[in-house]
């Protein structure tokens, strides 16, 4: 496969450049060439903010979208890539209304936003819709929309489970605010890249949920103090402030029947944890 990645650097798409590499793909990046990642690879210099597009070449089989947050991105990317056989966007979870436990793809979303790119918790699932929209319409069952729950993995640069990590370190009382029995979804970054490569591979449509297991959170917040080494007393305060262990994922359990039935793995949250742990430690 001829792939273009968009956003093949960050925290995700690693991951997902990674895996294609490894099963053979030929890749080439699309990002403002500021990170050092992946130097032997083909690179398109831009960026998706200002507008600012080079001649892009292709024909491509396939276009992995990464980096897309609003409908202006997507319809740039689009004008610009020329000839697609298959265009991937990775999506979110959070494009979903308000479900119960084990929502699939086809539970309603919420309402499009294309009136705004200013992200917040009210807009960026709807400005999500909106993407998924515009690509969909444009490339019908050329199209495949990946919607991932919170990804955790090496290198992650955002707040959840290394929050965590780091809550436990010095091990002791750790509060939390929310039910330590409220379930939490987190799909290792890792699983997440096999899965796009296999829909590449296997050239599938549609939408896929990429759901990890379902683990109550204070069972979660333990496999951290064990990976860290660490005794902690967790306790439940209402309101607690710090330390960042954010908690509001009560929707966050959904059925990723789909995406396991296409080839996406499973790892277990313990190793998904031990390797966070891992990848920290180097990083102090």
């Amino acid at each position: 496969m001829n792939v273009l990645v968009l956003g093949g650097t960050g925290f995700i798409g690693r991951e997902i450049v990674t895996d294609l590499l490894g099963h053979g793909a030929r890749v080439t990046l699309f990002n403002r060439g500021t990170s050092a990642l992946f130097p032997g690879l083909p690179r398109l210099i831009g960026d998706r903010e200002s507008g600012e597009y080079p001649s892009m070449g292709g024909p491509w089989d396939a276009v992995v979208d990464v980096s897309g947050y609003v409908p202006r991105h997507v319809a740039q990317s689009m004008a610009a890539v020329g000839e697609v056989g298959r265009y991937l966007f990775i999506s979110s979870h959070v494009v979903y209304a308000p479900t119960g436990p084990g929502a699939d793809e086809d539970s309603p979303r919420r309402e499009p936003v294309r009136d705004t790119e200013f992200l917040t918790d009210d807009t960026y699932g709807p400005c999500k819709v909106a993407c998924e929209d515009d690509i969909t319409a444009r490339y019908g069952d050329r199209a495949t929309i990946v919607r991932p729950s919170k990804v955790a993995g090496p290198h992650d640069p955002q707040h959840g489970l290394v929050d965590w990590l780091r809550a436990v370190a010095e091990g002791g009382r750790v509060e939390v605010s929310a039910d330590p029995a409220q379930p939490v979804q987190l799909v290792d970054s890792r699983d997440l890249a096999r899965l796009v490569t296999r829909l590449l591979s296997d050239d599938c449509g549609g939408a896929f949920n990429a759901c990890g297991p379902t683990t109550p959170l204070g069972e979660l917040i333990r496999l951290c103090a064990s990976a860290a080494g660490t005794d902690i007393d967790l306790v439940r305060v209402p309101d607690a402030p710090g330390p960042l262990l954010k908690t509001d994922w009560a929707t966050q359990h959904r059925s990723s029947a789909r995406a396991h039935a296409a080839g996406m793995p499973v790892t277990p949250v313990e190793r998904t944890v031990a390797d966070v742990q891992a990848w920290l430690s180097t990083c102090a």
